[in-house]
């Protein structure tokens, strides 16, 4: 199916925990690494659009990005990445546009990449350079169409580079500077001369200090003035920040500021004050690298600084740390001495969130907008934050930013009416997805379920409740506090507020629990107790709701999605003996099937659970040998489907006279596949139209089973069609609304293929409708699911890269094309 019939309405991914992961170029595109992809964002877009698309092209978790720099912001964009399956890779795209291209690709490396930087030479041409964990830096030309390697460094004393920095040592551009640093406490600083013929650093100077790794390494020159020194900024893991500098002449600088003095360390325990002095020289020329400051303030490991040069020539330094805070300093002008002007993040009373109830665990990558306006740094928990300056009101003011989920999406689901998408992931979170109205865009609004288990699976109840599996042997209800049902009202026009009078408030997690409690909202001036470590149910004070922190204008910061918009648990559903692989709840809201992972006939069984009482209907029901890997009601809840590893699939039809919840076997197949079945949907149910369902498996096929009745009058399925594939089949689902009688069929497949088949109405003709590469996924489709909503064609995808995706198809009809005589 042609892009042009498909429109991306969101993308949804978290980035990858990495400190040289994400890079902001000149256009105003930011781009990251989210798994194997590349995800494009635009922070300034009106819109509030998160991410515009993501590039596939890695086969594993990209590590480090660099666009390369440009004078000019509408010329032709490049983008250079590295990744763990040891190849570095350059993209191209038109001008601002974030469309982006493969041109040049290379597997020189033998180690994972960890960092990339970047520097664009007179000639324009570009010189980069890629630290990987093979020990080795390496430095490549790029001339717009080929990427060169021209020398190999081995780290010596063995190393691995987490972070490098490369600049000019002065204004000539003739003498190239290259800081590198990692696994030790050391920071080496090597030297090349630029000319036309070859490229050689060699190392000139060892620079000592740290007492941790070196997460990050950025080169400034102090001033616009042509003979300014240059500035090294590092980061370490000992929580501290150290800047260094490099002063031309074979004279030192003048002796810094009282403040700034290195004998300042005496303050610190174990530290003896030193400044020795670096001597380089290149090309003829003498440098100087001396120690400059000593930045002190942040609590924990210190991941990543980045310098900015402002218009009107003051120069900032961006810190982030893991102690949930982001620092901006500047020097001085009277006394040189480095002050924290700014701090943004978590305030202290915030720190001591455990992590089961969302603390972010620190920031791992700050970035400085291309005008410095606006800063952005990523958390723990995948997602950005993002604050602008104001300067009309003197302050930074915070903005929507973007989330998503940071392991494999195993499990979707629609509410009942298709206003909002539930997603569970292996990153043990449960999200809910809704779209801005003011906007028309799609939001993360909720994190109902943050748990201590990977999360398997996941279905709508109604309007105001989900049921979710995890790798625990009990299924979790979960029920809207009236603080996030109020805003979904307000933000997305979700519900209505007579609905919310029974709700309660909010809710929030004990601390050494994983059931989330009902609480009740406190008021802005009430006093939040300090937790006490002896009492089980004791609150976390970080996770305490205000009745303020919901009352927004605008889709939930980050801050509030992972400690203020948890739901309920209302009820627990026992019974399984092993991890819950499975569950489907009826389309009434009056049922839940579940399984869990077996081997055995005792385990392999399917329970169902009533949502009046929330009591077991006993016996359970009993048809497959191994686990059962989906369950699947019909649209009118006559039937339930179930399939499994043993290859077969089951049917069980709804008993009348006995209150409509008991089921009994009707059909099952054993031989319904020649290897397992991975997933199952029924097409809808419609007056006159005999009952039709397709099965998936790792045979490579899907196969359309039709209800006819036998000589007896029995209902039996019977195979009408096969769809035969390339690779195993690992999701499917019909559209819940037929087109002109045909059905839609969304498949998906082990290697991220997507299409769109159109079964006739009998189930005895099948065209296939294949999506354009772009808007396929890299690693396994795990679940599709196409909105109930019957105004639009919405299809929700679920991924193994992390990727949450939406697709709206704007034909309206599918069409089967006559059948060939």
């Amino acid at each position: 199916m042609a892009a042009d019939k498909v429109g991306v309405e969101y993308l949804s991914a978290g980035a990858n925990r990495q400190t040289a992961v994400a890079d902001w170029a000149v256009g105003g595109i930011l781009a990251f690494g989210a798994d194997s992809n590349i995800a494009i964002w635009k922070p300034s877009d009106p819109s509030a659009r998160g991410i515009s698309r993501l590039l596939g092209g890695h086969t594993e978790t990209v590590k480090t990005l660099a666009f390369l720099p440009s004078s000019d912001a509408d010329s032709t964009q490049y983008l250079v990445s590295g990744s763990d399956d040891k190849t570095l890779k350059v993209w191209k795209s038109a001008a601002s546009d974030g469309d982006f291209t493969i041109v040049q690709s290379s597997a020189e490396h033998t180690g994972p990449i960890n960092c990339i930087t970047t520097l664009q030479t007179q000639t324009d041409k570009w010189i980069i350079a890629s630290g990987a964990a093979d020990a080795t830096i390496k430095i490549w030309t790029f001339d717009g169409s080929t990427l060169q390697l021209v020398q190999s460094i081995k780290t010596t004393p063995k190393y691995f580079a987490l972070c490098i920095s490369l600049t000019f040592l002065d204004d000539s551009q003739d003498v190239l500077v290259l800081a590198c640093a990692g696994t030790k406490d050391s920071i080496q600083i090597l030297t090349s001369e630029l000319n036309s013929e070859t490229i050689q650093f060699t190392v000139q100077a060892t620079l000592r200090g740290h007492e941790g790794w070196i997460r990050s390494l950025s080169f400034a020159k102090e001033t616009s003035d042509p003979k300014s020194d240059l500035l090294l900024a590092s980061a370490s893991q000992d929580k501290y920040v150290r800047i260094w500098r490099l002063h031309q002449g074979k004279e030192l600088p003048a002796a810094a500021a009282t403040g700034a003095d290195p004998s300042s360390e005496a303050y610190l325990p174990g530290r003896s004050p030193a400044n020795k002095a670096h001597w380089l020289n290149a090309a003829g020329k003498d440098f100087s690298v001396t120690f400059e400051a000593l930045l002190l303030g942040h609590e924990d490991w210190i991941y990543s600084v980045r310098w900015h040069m402002h218009p009107e020539g003051k120069l900032q330094l961006l810190s982030t740390s893991a102690d949930n805070s982001l620092a901006i300093w500047e020097a001085d002008p009277s006394s040189g001495i480095w002050v924290s002007m700014v701090r943004l993040g978590e305030i202290s009373r915030e720190k001591g969130a455990t992590t089961a109830t969302g603390s972010t665990g620190g920031f791992w990558t700050g970035l400085w907008s291309p005008d410095g306006t606006s800063v952005a740094c990523l958390g723990r928990t995948g997602s950005w934050r993002r604050w602008e300056y104001d300067n009309s009101e003197d302050r930074w003011k915070p903005c929507v930013s973007i989330s998503g989920h940071t392991k494999a999406v195993t499990g979707i689901s629609w509410s009942k009416n298709g206003e909002y998408l539930l997603s569970t992931s292996s990153d043990q979170t449960t999200r809910l997805h809704a779209k801005w109205t003011s906007t028309g865009t799609w939001h993360e609004m909720s994190r109902p379920q943050i748990h201590g288990y990977d999360l398997n699976c996941i279905d709508s109840l109604g309007a105001a409740q989900f049921v979710s599996g995890a790798d625990e042997k009990l299924m979790r209800v979960f029920s809207t506090p009236k603080a996030v049902a109020s805003m979904l009202h307000q933000l997305a026009a979700i519900g209505d507020n007579a609905s919310m009078e029974s709700m309660p408030d909010a809710a929030n997690m004990p601390v050494l629990g994983l059931s989330n409690k009902a609480i009740d909202a406190v008021d802005e001036d009430a006093e939040i107790q300090s937790v006490d470590d002896r009492d089980r149910d004791a609150m976390d004070p970080a996770t305490m709701v205000k009745k303020s922190y919901l009352d927004i204008q605008h889709p939930p910061f980050e801050e509030t999605l992972s400690r203020h918009t948890l739901w309920p648990e209302t009820e627990k559903l026992y019974g399984h003996g092993y991890e819950i692989s499975c569950l489907a709840a009826s389309h009434d809201g009056k049922l839940i099937a579940s399984a869990c992972k077996a081997s055995s006939l005792n385990h392999a069984v399917i329970r169902l659970f009533e949502t009046e009482r929330w009591t077991e209907l006993r016996p359970p029901l009993a048809a497959h040998t191994l686990t059962a890997t989906r369950l699947r009601f019909s649209t009118d809840d006559k039937y339930l489907l179930s399939v499994g590893r043993d290859r077969q699939w089951a049917v069980f039809v709804r008993q009348t006279g006995s209150g409509d919840e008991e089921y009994s076997l009707l059909q099952a197949n054993p031989k319904g596949h020649t290897r397992m079945i991975l997933d199952c949907a029924w097409a809808p149910a419609a007056d006159g139209k005999a009952p039709l369902f397709a099965t998936a498996g790792r045979d490579k096929q899907v196969r359309i089973w039709t209800g006819m009745a036998d000589a007896a009058g029995k209902l039996q399925f019977t195979q009408t069609a096969t769809i035969p594939t390339s690779v195993p089949v690992t999701a499917i689902d019909f559209q819940c609304r037929t087109h002109g009688g045909n059905d839609a069929l969304a498949v998906g497949t082990e290697d991220g293929r997507i299409n769109i088949c159109v079964v006739s109405a009998d189930g005895s003709q099948v065209t296939q409708l294949p999506m354009a590469a772009e808007l396929c996924l890299p690693k396994t489709v795990l679940q599709l699911a196409w909105s109930p909503s019957a105004s639009t064609n919405e299809l929700a995808i679920a991924g193994d890269d992390g990727s949450l995706r939406l697709y709206a198809f704007r034909n309206s009809h599918f069409q089967i094309e006559p059948a060939s005589a």
